[in-house]
């Protein structure tokens, strides 16, 4: 049945409210979700078992079914990481496994994409391979997608820090905004819900030539993510910061400029 219609709603305010209609196609895997309440209402095992079965897989798998029982013990967000993995293990031993990775990372379903995304940290690869692999979920139209790609490789960014910063350079400049802000968000010192870059906390400035690039971005989705970085970073580098936000104003007067530096200088205009 075509779901046309469902494609450009807004999403309930609360879980309660959202139509049937609605949350069957959510959970068949059919359509995306367009807020948090949506989100949080899935039928994950559903959803995975209906994903399983459009990606070619055993939807009745032993090693889903298992994956499945045990989501209750763990926190909401924790539980996608356990189905991706789940996911992951049964395609590796499918004998046409590239076709079900691309079947998965097109899934019209945003969490789906989200699984596949979080396949790249299971895989193995180097950073650079990882990088490139991540590259396309940076640029999912979908909002909850983009977060999860920065977040599927952030582990891999840590521990090659200085690596990342120059493969990140092209990213920048990238004419997506999409792109832009992934390469700011992903060397965020602290970030949310994922683990923070102490070397970023301890010494910002090796990240300079990023923020530099972004300084006055036309996007504000980008400069809103320029600004937390700065943010982050003011929390243990507070002097640095200020001149930072000092000699950009000093050098321009772009409004993006302006506003990513009052952003950047939230919390320690508080203090």
């Amino acid at each position: 049945m075509p779901l046309d219609h469902l494609k450009g709603r807004r999403g309930a305010f609360r879980i309660a409210l959202i139509p049937p209609e609605v949350l069957q196609a959510l959970n068949d895997g059919s359509i995306e979700t367009v807020n948090l309440n949506e989100f949080l209402a899935l039928d994950l095992p559903r959803l995975a078992r209906s994903v399983a079965g459009q990606i070619g897989i055993d939807a009745a798998h032993e090693r889903l079914d298992d994956t499945l029982a045990m989501l209750p013990s763990f926190k909401p967000l924790k539980r996608h990481g356990h189905i991706a993995r789940a996911l992951y293990d049964i395609t590796a031993l499918h004998p046409a496994r590239d076709a079900v990775a691309h079947r998965v990372a097109t899934h019209p379903s945003d969490v789906a994409r989200c699984w596949a995304a979080q396949w790249i940290a299971l895989s193995g690869m180097g950073l650079p391979e990882q990088l490139q692999a991540v590259r396309r979920f940076a640029a999912d139209p979908h909002f909850g997608v983009r977060e999860i790609a920065w977040m599927s490789v952030r582990d891999a960014v840590v521990e090659s820090l200085d690596e990342a910063l120059a493969l990140l350079a092209p990213w920048v400049r990238d004419p997506d905004p999409n792109i832009r802000r992934f390469a700011s968000e992903l060397t965020r010192p602290r970030g949310v819900w994922c683990a923070q870059i102490e070397a970023l906390k301890a010494q910002p400035w090796l990240a300079l030539p990023l923020l530099e690039a972004l300084k006055a971005d036309d996007s504000r989705y980008v400069q809103n993510s320029v600004a937390n970085w700065l943010n982050d970073a003011s929390k243990t580098q507070g002097e640095w910061v200020e001149a930072v936000g000092a000699r950009w104003l000093a050098a321009s007067d772009a409004p993006a400029t302006k506003y990513i530096v009052k952003r950047a200088l939230r919390t320690l205009s508080k203090a």
